[in-house]
Formats: C-alpha cells, sequence, structure tokens
C-alpha cells in the first residue's frame, strides 16, 4: 500500500523526487539489513554469509542511512509531495532504534530454516544500479522507471527472493528423492575431469534443453499455461518484468531444471558460475535495452529474442523457448525467424490475468482458460 501512495510516472530531475525514492529504497535495505543482523539464522542465506564482511557491511549500512537521510530531507524541501521524505525518515528513526549499523553478530547456527533477505537486498542494489543504468542508457523504447504494473513486479521480486531457501529446500529433497538412484560416483567423476569452460557449456546446455521442454509443456498444456500465464501478463517489459512468477512454476522449474544437474555431477565452481550467469541472463533478457548482439543473436539469447517470446503478436505465440542458447529454437523450428524489429505489444492475448501479486497467485486455481 505504501507503494501505491508514492508518485507514478515519468522521473525528472530538479523536481525532489528521485531523491525521494533513492531515500526511500536506501532506508528500506537498511531497516531490512538490521533485521538480518539480529536473526541471521534465520535471515541469510549460509552461502552468502561465508563470503561477505560483516564489518565492510556495516560500515555500508552507514553510508547508506546517511545518504537516505540527506536525500530524504531534500525531497522534503524541494518536492510539494513530501511522503517519499517523510517515510524515508520513519524508516531511518526505526532501523537506528532497533540498533542500526551497531548490531553485534555472534555464532550463528547453520542448520536452521531461512529466507534470503540478504540475497534480496543484493540482488536489489546491484539490479537496479546495473540495468536501470543500462536502460537509460541504450533505452529500446523510451518509458518511465515506475512504469504501470511496476508495484505487482516488485512484490514478485520481494517474495521470490525471500523464498529462495525454501526453493532450494523443496528442489533439494526432490531431486535427491526422485533421482538418487540415478547417481552414479564414476560418471560425475568423469564429468569433474572435463575442462572448467567445457563443464559450464554443458551444465547451462543441459539446463537449457529441459528448460525448454518444461517451457513448451507450460506453453502448450492448458493446465500449466495458466501458471505460466502470469509471467507473461506483464505488457511493459523491463529488468523487472522479468521476476513476475508465480510460485508454483518457480519451485517446478527448479526442481526438474536442477535433476540432470545433480545426477551429472558438474564441479561446484561450474556451478556457481551457472548460478550467477542464470541469474544475470534472466534480467538482462528482460530489459528495455537496444543492445547489438550481432551474429551472436542466433547462438544466445537476447532481449530481442525474448521480447519476441513475451509478444501478443500473432506470429510470436508459441515461440522463443530457450533461456540461454537460441540455436536450440533454431533446431527444433520454433524460433521466430527474420525478426529484425522488437516488437510492439506485449502480454497475454486477451489481457485476462489479474494485477496483484496475490490475485495471481490464485488466478491459476480459480481460471479455466
Amino acid at each position: 500500500m505504501l507503494l501505491k501512495r508514492l508518485e507514478g510516472g515519468e522521473l525528472r530531475f530538479g523536481e525532489g523526487r528521485i531523491s525521494g525514492y533513492i531515500a526511500v529504497t536506501l532506508a528500506l535495505l537498511s531497516l531490512l539489513g538490521v533485521c538480518a543482523f539480529h536473526f541471521p539464522e534465520y535471515l541469510t542465506t549460509p552461502e552468502l554469509r561465508a563470503a561477505y564482511d560483516a564489518n565492510v557491511l556495516r560500515t555500508v549500512m552507514f553510508v547508506s542511512l546517511i545518504i537516505s537521510g540527506s536525500l530524504g530531507l531534500l525531497n522534503f524541501v524541494r518536492n510539494t509531495n513530501k511522503r517519499a521524505g517523510l517515510l524515508a525518515w520513519a524508516l531511518i528513526v526505526i532501523a537506528i532504534a532497533l540498533g542500526g549499523h551497531r548490531v553485534e553478530v555472534g555464532d550463528i547456527p547453520t542448520d536452521t530454516p531461512y529466507i534470503g533477505l540478504d540475497w534480496f537486498i543484493l540482488d536489489l542494489l546491484g539490479s537496479t544500479l546495473i540495468f536501470i543504468f543500462i536502460e537509460k542508457i541504450i533505452p529500446h523504447r523510451k518509458q518511465a522507471i515506475l512504469r504501470p504494473e511496476w508495484q505487482t513486479d516488485l512484490h514478485h521480486f520481494f517474495v521470490n527472493h525471500l523464498i529462495v531457501g525454501f526453493v532450494l529446500l523443496v528442489a533439494n529433497q526432490f531431486v535427491s528423492g526422485a533421482f538418487g538412484w540415478a547417481v552414479e560416483r564414476g560418471s560425475q567423476e568423469l564429468i569433474q575431469d572435463i575442462n572448467w569452460y567445457v563443464q559450464l557449456f554443458l551444465v547451462l546446455l543441459v539446463a537449457d534443453l529441459v528448460q525448454y521442454a518444461l517451457h513448451r509443456v507450460y506453453h502448450e498444456v492448458p493446465f500449466f499455461w495458466r501458471f505460466h500465464a502470469i509471467h507473461h501478463s506483464a505488457k511493459t517489459m523491463d529488468w523487472l518484468a522479468g521476476s513476475r512468477q508465480h510460485i508454483g512454476e518457480l519451485i517446478a522449474t527448479r526442481c526438474f531444471v536442477l535433476a540432470p544437474i545433480f545426477v551429472l555431477g558438474f564441479d561446484k565452481s561450474v556451478l556457481d558460475a551457472y548460478i550467477i550467469i542464470v541469474g544475470f541472463q534472466a534480467v538482462l533478457n528482460h530489459t528495455n535495452a537496444q543492445i547489438n548482439f550481432g551474429w551472436l543473436k542466433y547462438i544466445i539469447v537476447t532481449p530481442q529474442f525474448h521480447h519476441w517470446h513475451h509478444s501478443s503478436d500473432k506470429a510470436a505465440i508459441d515461440r522463443n523457448y530457450a533461456a540461454h542458447f537460441a540455436f536450440i529454437d533454431y533446431l527444433f523450428g520454433t524460433a521466430i525467424k527474420g525478426q529484425k524489429e522488437w516488437p510492439q505489444d506485449y502480454g497475454v492475448v486477451g489481457d485476462y490475468v489479474p494485477e496483484g501479486w496475490l490475485k495471481q497467485q490464485v488466478f491459476p486455481l480459480t481460471n479455466k482458460k
């Protein structure tokens, strides 16, 4: 509700609105960081705990609070609508009251259930800094940062990141239970002896072939399409639109994509690189960015290639399924050929999917289209 009360539309320098939004974002992330410091065993991911220095994070949080407070004050002075500045200062006061950057962290248990609050904070900061910059420097089409539907997509982004621990737990239980019998240590050692870069290509290829098959099922089987239609319901494409995904589809995709990866047993460092590439490419392919990939567009999935998959144009329906390698669609005859331009319209034909995160979670169970 707070998000809906903030102004929408194009942001212009000098109005005080940009400072207000940055202030609110930094204040909110700082408050979430304070919560993570208080309950790290439940609010942080075990893999990330070993990768960052708590003292560095304290410094970052302290600087963020100062910047947020300064920008909130600027918004309060420059903008006739002072809600953003007031909200930022309210969040700052709460964060400081809870201990701010001085919260001490002791020994952290490693066997507790958790949600990825730290992953959400880092990913949101990284995504906004990188992809909003790209979209503003080389936009495909002129559109506001806070375009229509952004609140719904931000809710999806928030929830999907917070439940990352739960999703991985479900996926690991499913894969080990259903495919544990297929694991053969000798075969896995052979895979791990392969050149690192070849392993990385293979894990991306295997994952994409599985995802391609799943993607076709999502489109061509009516029951599964009701879930996948949520992802396609975005009528404006940008870096945030890729987060729009039903929880059921998110879990199912993770389970089946991880299955062959688990059985084949790729090196852990290869899997770490794969996760980074998947995350980056998933966001990049939805961006509103005019990037010329040249002949590579026939090899890898690009924003233009994936934008056609989201188009509601008749020629684009059930095409361009691949997530990493465009040549898979060309091999199976599902690629859109000869499209030198970008699509004009996005979304599901008929525009029958409701807006709002909760409505979209319920939609597949109540709608029969």
